[in-house]
């Protein structure tokens, strides 16, 4: 892939990864378990990008974190905060109507209109 297609689908993705992430924090869930979540819904996120992206949420209020100490190891658990929750189902919602309406630009583009 060019440097160029690379860039602009990461810039596409950085998006969906924020609301991906929102979506699995109705629950408390630290970091591998959500790295787990997302995985199963076929959505892969390195640690080193859902740490930061964990930390931006929480300094912008949308997340709450706390720890776990009862275990051997201590964990970090993150949830959605009462404005985390009104955000997220405010995205959710612009997500469904945009998703809707790129849907029908592109259905009806094909691959050999451009050969």
């Amino acid at each position: 892939m060019s440097t160029l297609l690379n860039s602009l689908t990461t810039e596409l993705r950085r998006g969906t990864l924020t609301l991906a992430v929102l979506s699995q924090l109705r629950t408390p869930q630290y970091g591998y378990s959500l790295v787990r979540l997302l995985e199963e819904s076929g959505i892969n996120i390195d640690q080193s990008t859902l740490y930061p992206l964990l930390r931006r949420l929480e300094k912008q209020e949308l997340v709450t974190s706390s720890w776990d100490t009862s275990e051997s190891r201590p964990r970090k658990y993150y949830v959605l905060s009462e404005y985390g929750l009104e955000i997220f189902l405010h995205l959710k919602e612009e997500w469904i109507k945009n998703s809707k309406e790129l849907y029908g630009l592109l259905k009806g583009v094909e691959e050999d209109e451009f050969d």
